[in-house]
C-alpha cells in the first residue's frame, strides 16, 4: 500500500508520528460510456450553455449563485476559507464508540507508526481497547478539515472520518405516525430477532451483484448467455402481523 498522508496523532503532550493509508477499495466494475454504433468511447466537453461552444479549461471559474446572481470565487478566496494546514490528528476528547451513530461514518484509513520506536502507538491502541473508548479528533486532509474518530482494529489504529452534525438532516422532517404494537406482537418480534442473532462476520457476505455481472460479461465475450440465479422473496400468506412473525419463526427453525 502507498501512504496518502504523513503526520502525527496527538493526545495530551504525546505525539505519535504516523502514515495514513486508505483502508477501503471499491468492488464495483468500471464501465465506459460508448457510442452504440461503433463502440467508440464518449468524451465529455465543457460547453457554454448559451454559445454551445467548448470552453477552454483556463477560462473556467467557480461561482456561487446568490439571489439570482453568481458570485465569482478565485483561488485566494478558497485559500482564505481553508483551515490552517496541519499535520496533526489532534484528539480532543475520548468517547464511547457505541455513542457514535453509524449515520455519521464516512470512510476509514489505516495508520502505521512512522518511527522505529512505536511504544506510544501501542500504548494508545491498547488503552483504547481496554477503556472501550475512541478518540474524537480533527485533522486536515487535502485542504479540507475533517472530523474523525481514532479507534483500534486489532493492533492497528484506524482513523474513520465522520460527518459534522450539520450534515445530518433533521429527523423531524419525516412524517411517521405513532403506532401501538401490543405485547404479544413485540414478544414474537424479539424472539425472531434472537433467533437470527449471531456474531458480526462481514466475510460471509460478498458483492454478488458484481460477481454476476462479471459472469455475464465473460459469457457474452464467448457469444453465450450466462444463467443468473435470482433471489425470490418469500411471500407471507396473510396480512396479520402476528401470523407473519409466527411463520417467520417456523421458517427459520425449519431451515
Amino acid at each position: 500500500m502507498r501512504s496518502i498522508w504523513k503526520g502525527s496523532i496527538g493526545f495530551g503532550l504525546v505525539s505519535i508520528p504516523v502514515k495514513l493509508y486508505s483502508a477501503v477499495q471499491t468492488s464495483a466494475l468500471d464501465f465506459d460510456m460508448l457510442d452504440s454504433r461503433d463502440h467508440s468511447r464518449i468524451r465529455y466537453l465543457r460547453v457554454n450553455e448559451h454559445t454551445q461552444k467548448e470552453v477552454p479549461y483556463d477560462k473556467i471559474v467557480k461561482g456561487y449563485k446568490l439571489n439570482e446572481d453568481y458570485i465569482i470565487m478565485d483561488e485566494e478566496d478558497f485559500a482564505d476559507a481553508a483551515p490552517e494546514k496541519s499535520r496533526v490528528i489532534e484528539i480532543q476528547s475520548f468517547v464511547d464508540i457505541a455513542d457514535v451513530n453509524p449515520m455519521f461514518y464516512e470512510t476509514s484509513y489505516y495508520t502505521e507508526p512512522d518511527t522505529k520506536n512505536n511504544k506510544a502507538y501501542a500504548l494508545l491502541s491498547q488503552a483504547l481497547v481496554k477503556s472501550k473508548k475512541a478518540g474524537l479528533a480533527r485533522f486536515v486532509l487535502r485542504s479540507t478539515e475533517s472530523l474523525c474518530i481514532v479507534h483500534p482494529v486489532e493492533k492497528v489504529l484506524v482513523i474513520t472520518r465522520i460527518r459534522f452534525g450539520q450534515e445530518i438532516r433533521d429527523i423531524k422532517e419525516l412524517n411517521i405516525a405513532d403506532v401501538e404494537v401490543n405485547k404479544k406482537e413485540l414478544d414474537v418480534g424479539l424472539a425472531l430477532i434472537n433467533q437470527y442473532a449471531e456474531h458480526f462476520d462481514v466475510s460471509k457476505f460478498k458483492d454478488e451483484y458484481n460477481d454476476e455481472l462479471l459472469k455475464i460479461i465473460k459469457a457474452k465475450s464467448k457469444g453465450k448467455r450466462a444463467t443468473v440465479k435470482k433471489l425470490k422473496p418469500v411471500k407471507a400468506t396473510g396480512d396479520d402481523l402476528y401470523e407473519q412473525l409466527m411463520q417467520s419463526l417456523k421458517t427459520k427453525k425449519g431451515a
